[in-house]
């Protein structure tokens, strides 16, 4: 762990090198008058949207949705199949097939609203006028809708299209071998349009404000923070929490259809693992903030691109599409805010990658190791092997935050 002492409170980072971009936004959020304690960096660490992805800071008393991020409650989740890679190696092809079938990808929603039974609750009703005391002349009815839930409502007959689809960037589906021989199978997403409609909300609302209250806070960091005993804040909050919940429920949703097309295209297809949860399901988000206890206050940790990593936690560590991906346990290190990075990170920006990456080199490295792989064209570069950090690495230097389960290979790959 490298320390840098330079500012207000220390930043502790689990890598040797930073880019500048990440290292003056870790620097600005230990200038912010409310940070706690120090920032914590992640071996994946790059620069984000005025927080460092792999960043992870606890406040106290406000919340910061640009420390979020605009995809709330982005996460992974794997399942450990009864399968080994003989079963399935005659059926790959045809599984990826089925799945493009089921599961839109990119920018496209299903065609249909899907199951309302699958979103997460929420309740529209928080409070009642008194009958007697009806409001004006008396026209609003006595259950009067004022849900706290403003931009779940707007976007929720959207999103009822958006449940059970990828998304694009680095979402994907990844069909793994394990060290253990069993196949695995990975997702990686979030919560679509809806949490980028919320993260921009609340973004622009606490922009308004701290505006309006003369806040010290250069806005140029865009840190824009919300009090979390105010309206605003405890509204964020819901609807974060609510986002979180969703892409869960999405992640969980398109899951099922891949097991169901395993068993459709696998005759003796077996019961999936339980090893490690009651369902047979590992989740694990990282786009999200909650409030903790660490060196014993109550705080608001900010988790952007980083994963919790609490002592005995089950996680998810991907790699790109040509290298391996981990499944952890946390050891609970204090410091880190019991975190741990998120994934390998990037060490070229979308639009760099595709200028300066070979196509014929890219296709090569992954079709030598025998990966039915989603680059295609020029426009798929952003996702090149080559665009990530070494995993490897990444691992090493965070061997204090957590212990390797099972490595996983990729087999085959579908990209957003």
């Amino acid at each position: 762990m490298r320390v840098e002492s330079s500012e207000k409170i220390p930043i502790k980072m689990w890598l040797k090198e930073i880019e500048d971009g990440a290292l003056n936004q870790a620097k600005n959020l230990a200038n912010l008058p409310f940070a706690f304690k120090h920032i914590a960096i992640m071996p994946d660490s790059h620069q984000g949207y005025g927080m460092p992805i792999g960043g992870v800071m606890a406040t106290k008393g406000v919340i910061i949705p640009n420390a979020v991020g605009v995809d709330i409650g982005c996460g992974m989740c794997a399942v450990k199949t009864s399968l080994t890679i003989s079963d399935v190696n005659p059926y790959l092809k045809t599984i990826m097939s089925e799945i493009r079938k089921v599961i839109p990808v990119g920018k496209i929603s299903h065609k249909e609203k899907q199951d309302e039974e699958l979103m997460p609750r929420y309740n529209k009703v928080i409070g009642e006028w008194d009958k007697n005391e009806l409001p004006g002349d008396g026209t609003k009815p006595y259950n009067y809708y004022i849900s706290s839930h403003k931009i779940i409502n707007e976007q929720y007959e959207n999103a009822l299209k958006s449940l059970g689809t990828l998304g694009g960037g680095n979402h994907f589906i990844e069909i793994q071998k394990g060290n253990d021989g069993h196949i695995w199978i990975m997702i990686h997403s979030g919560s679509r349009n809806l949490g980028f409609k919320v993260a921009n909300h609340y973004n622009n609302l606490a922009k308004k404000l701290n505006k309006k209250w003369y806040s010290s806070i250069n806005p140029k960091w865009d840190l824009a923070f919300l009090p979390i005993n105010s309206d605003e804040g405890k509204n964020y909050i819901k609807e974060m929490n609510y986002c979180v919940e969703f892409a869960l429920a999405n992640r969980k949703l398109m899951m099922d259809r891949v097991i169901s097309i395993f068993k459709k295209c696998i005759e003796h297809f077996g019961i999936m693992g339980y090893q490690y949860t009651d369902n047979g399901l590992i989740n694990i988000a990282h786009n999200y903030a909650k409030m903790e206890n660490h060196f014993g206050e109550n705080v608001m940790v900010h988790r952007k691109g980083a994963t919790l990593a609490s002592e005995k936690t089950i996680g998810i560590i991907p790699g790109s599409q040509g290298t391996k991906s981990y499944i952890v346990r946390g050891k609970g290190n204090k410091d880190s805010f019991n975190s741990c990075s998120h994934g390998a990170g990037r060490t070229m920006s979308r639009s760099k990658a595709e200028e300066e990456l070979n196509l014929k080199n890219e296709i090569k490295i992954l079709e030598d190791q025998g990966i039915i792989h989603s680059i295609r064209n020029k426009h798929d570069l952003d996702e090149a092997p080559s665009a990530y950090k070494d995993i490897s690495k990444v691992m090493d230097n965070q061997k204090d935050l957590v212990e390797v389960l099972v490595e996983l290979s990729p087999l085959a790959v579908i990209k957003g």
